[in-house]
């Protein structure tokens, strides 16, 4: 019966029965003819991209620069630097020491955040979208008003369309609509808005090119270049090409999405995607992972720091079913279905997570991240010197630096093996005294 259950899940999942057959087959197969496996893969896949189901509610992970953003049960905490506003406190904040909750209209819930450089966009529960930070590029789409925005405001251009997904970039924004569109404002020096030209928006324009290539399903922002998966499998992407993260074979810029061909000749059919500062990473499936773009530091996980100017097979990690990857700058997660994280790259201060290895070590090729071994990982985010996961009992850690106390701590400098991040009312109630904010 538990079988059964399972399957008539999987048929009912929209991502399983957007696969071909023959992807549903390899999947199948992949998992051993197990169908509750299926399964697993399917609802991790949707966790880690947006939010985990735990005992505590509804979490989602993301991390800025030098700031964390948490949303637990449709509530949104955040702490580190709030460098331009993009803490959402208010202009008197500058600095977090703990996950503090941000201020917001009373009966809207949270869906899904994410951070960038210096501003941050949400997507409440019923589709609204709010934005905040640094709005000199007018990447938080309130039109030609260039002023830094203290604390998350409505996009009132949005109105009456219903939202799921925000995407950050370094000075724009992406955003997913329930029925697939995707609109994109702020700057646009290089078409990562995918308007066919270089002009920047001041409010969220609709990408016309999608509108006939069918529905997209997720989107990913690097810092000048955009990321857009569609329900038939097929990857998109658009914006700066320079470094080769478009995965076009070439260093040329792309004004509107074009097609990355690597995988469709090879009747890929890709599910996620994350777009890097340098390179990007790509999920299908089966749950293998392909990467390409500059391979500084191991980034790419191919053993080597060359660069590749298609995606290519990360074959370490073929024994793996991946649910989630994660690129930032020269550095990458893996995330399995059963919870264990692999990580290559950069050290960055720690922000690997290896206690092991020097501050600033490569490393070359994907390696199980022992310090969370005992912790069933649903969720990873990377930011420029630090990184934040969500285990599946709703705890959170973080490790890399704590220079500005984007990890939630005051009381150390960086932090090599991961430590659990609490919320401010929790460090209040077990000391008995406020956090001090300053």
């Amino acid at each position: 019966m538990p079988e059964l259950a399972a399957f008539q899940s999987c048929v009912a999942d929209r991502m399983f029965s957007a696969m071909p057959l023959s992807c549903q087959t390899e999947l199948v197969n992949r998992c051993r003819g197990n169908w509750k496996l299926v399964l697993r893969f399917l609802q991790s896949v949707h966790q880690a991209f947006f939010s985990v189901d735990t005992p505590k509610g509804n979490v989602q992970v993301t991390t800025g620069k030098y700031h964390t953003l948490l949303v637990e049960d449709g509530s949104l905490y955040t702490c580190g630097s709030s460098i331009c506003g993009v803490l959402g406190h208010g202009p008197e904040i500058t600095q977090c020491g703990a996950l503090t909750r941000v201020e917001f209209p009373l009966g809207l819930s949270v869906a899904q955040v994410s951070g960038s450089h210096n501003h941050a966009a949400l997507v409440t529960q019923n589709g609204e979208v709010f934005t905040w930070g640094d709005n000199s590029s007018f990447c938080c789409g309130h039109g030609e008003v260039g002023c830094v925005i203290f604390k998350p405001t409505r996009v009132e251009a949005l109105k009456g369309i219903f939202c799921k997904q925000v995407a950050t970039g370094l000075s724009f924004t992406v955003i997913l609509t329930r029925h697939g569109q995707v609109y994109t404002c702020g700057s646009n020096s290089h078409g990562q808005l995918g308007h066919g030209d270089t002009l920047e928006r001041p409010i969220p324009r609709k990408v016309e090119r999608f509108s006939s290539l069918g529905p997209v399903v997720q989107i990913s922002s690097g810092v000048s270049h955009t990321m857009a998966v569609t329900e038939d499998g097929t990857l998109y992407s658009f914006g700066y090409g320079s470094n080769f993260c478009l995965g076009h074979g070439d260093p040329r810029d792309e004004l509107q999405p074009q097609t990355v061909q690597a995988f469709k000749r090879n009747n890929i059919h890709v599910i996620r995607v994350s777009a890097g500062d340098e390179h990007s990473v790509a999920l299908d499936s089966n749950g293998y992972v392909y990467t390409w773009g500059k391979g500084y530091c191991g980034a790419l996980g191919h053993g080597d720091e060359n660069d590749k100017t298609v995606p290519e097979f990360v074959a370490v990690l073929k024994e793996h079913r991946a649910v989630q990857v994660c690129a930032r700058k020269r550095k990458t997660f893996v995330l399995s279905d059963d919870g264990l994280v692999f990580a290559f790259g950069w050290m960055a201060f720690g922000s690997l997570g290896f206690v092991n290895r020097g501050i600033s070590d490569k490393v070359v090729s994907p390696q199980l991240l022992e310090t969370l071994k005992g912790y069933h990982v649903s969720q990873v985010s990377t930011g420029l010197y630090h990184t934040v996961v969500a285990t599946n009992k709703g705890l959170v850690f973080g490790f890399g630096d704590n220079e500005r106390a984007q990890l939630g701590q005051d009381s150390l400098r960086q932090c090599l093996e991961p430590r659990e991040i609490k919320m401010r009312d929790i460090l209040e109630e077990e000391s008995g005294i406020g956090i001090e904010i300053v």
